[in-house]
């Protein structure tokens, strides 16, 4: 069996899995009049941005559920110093709304419901990952999920072995005009050139630090079933090519000079339309409290790792000056 057949199958077991052991049980949480949430790393100004929207929702006519992000643990990344500098003012804002510090991680999970792991360096989610897994917390990882396919592997696996929801989503995913692509609002896909920020951290694989959002929404407007990647590099730029099974190409174009941003078009067999926009965080956070109270994470196993796949084999791509990689190697 090669690895994506793996994958795929693993995937349906997983979720078939996962979903049996969620509606079953305690990680069923849409019976609870209040869920608190525990925020791991404040070294990402997603931890701020993430929290003042929660805290700011009120339960809906049809929704009773009240979400609270009560405590944080600071300590995410310790070895990135353009990460571990903003940990001293979000803890700060963090205090400021009133939400608990904690210097223990244990602490934390102990304190709450459900766990947003906001860690910057994707190095750590295995371990921290590990920490809420084992407790039977439900867990959204923020983007990458991990610093290599293999961690990623071993999340997943971990959260099936425990029975707990699991997902990791940029929020480029959920953007609005993006999921009108997925809607079929310019019929069916048949190719799509994205671009996005592309920073580059020494410690992580090229692509995982910040291409990662721009790939991410490219496999959202495509789907799965790339099947070779492709990746021509400079300092200034990357160009990735992925072919899908079925002939058709997506291209990612990764930004380090110059005016940079999220975006890219989308053909589709009805028309043509802008696609990769960057439409704020409040849609991400949203399906993040409905997976809470579900239990149903609402992007799969199964692409999560091809998105890593996708990346670990444009970095061997890179390393053989463009050749084509494909993703069945991983």
């Amino acid at each position: 069996m090669d690895r994506r057949t793996f994958l795929h199958n693993s995937s349906i077991a997983g979720v078939s899995l996962s979903v049996s052991r969620v509606m079953s049980n305690k990680f069923y949480l849409s019976h609870m009049t209040t869920i608190n949430i525990g925020i791991i790393g404040l070294d990402t100004s997603h931890s701020v941005a993430f929290a003042k929207l929660i805290n700011a929702t009120t339960p809906s006519s049809t929704q009773d559920t009240l979400f609270r992000v009560t405590h944080a643990y600071p300590q995410g990344s310790h070895s990135i110093e353009s990460s571990v500098s903003r940990i001293p003012a979000y803890t700060q804002e963090m205090i400021d709304m009133g939400i608990g510090i904690t210097d223990s991680l244990n602490h934390l999970i102990d304190a709450v419901d459900v766990v947003l792991l906001e860690t910057n360096d994707g190095r750590l989610h295995l371990p921290q990952a590990q920490a809420v897994i084992t407790s039977g917390k439900p867990l959204f990882i923020d983007k990458p999920i991990a610093a290599s396919l293999e961690d990623a592997i071993k999340i997943f696996d971990l959260a099936e072995t425990y029975g707990v929801p699991v997902f990791s989503a940029s929020s480029l995913r959920f953007a609005p005009s993006t999921q009108a692509l997925v809607d079929g609002s310019i019929g069916d896909i048949i190719g799509a050139d994205i671009y996005s920020p592309a920073k580059i951290e020494k410690t992580h694989p090229d692509l995982f630090w910040y291409g990662i959002h721009g790939i991410e929404a490219l496999f959202t407007i495509m789907g799965t079933g790339c099947i070779s990647v492709q990746r021509f590099f400079s300092p200034d730029t990357d160009v990735v090519v992925g072919q899908w099974s079925d002939g058709r190409y997506g291209i990612f174009r990764g930004l380090r000079k110059g005016k940079t941003d999220y975006g890219g078009v989308a053909f589709g067999s009805l028309g043509i339309a802008p696609a990769g926009r960057y439409e704020g965080y409040q849609h991400l956070v949203k399906e993040i409290l409905q997976f809470f109270t579900s239990g149903i994470a609402p992007v799969s196993r199964e692409e999560t790792l091809e998105i890593f796949a996708f990346m670990e084999a444009a970095e061997h791509s890179k390393m053989k000056n463009g050749q084509s990689i494909e993703l069945s190697s991983y």
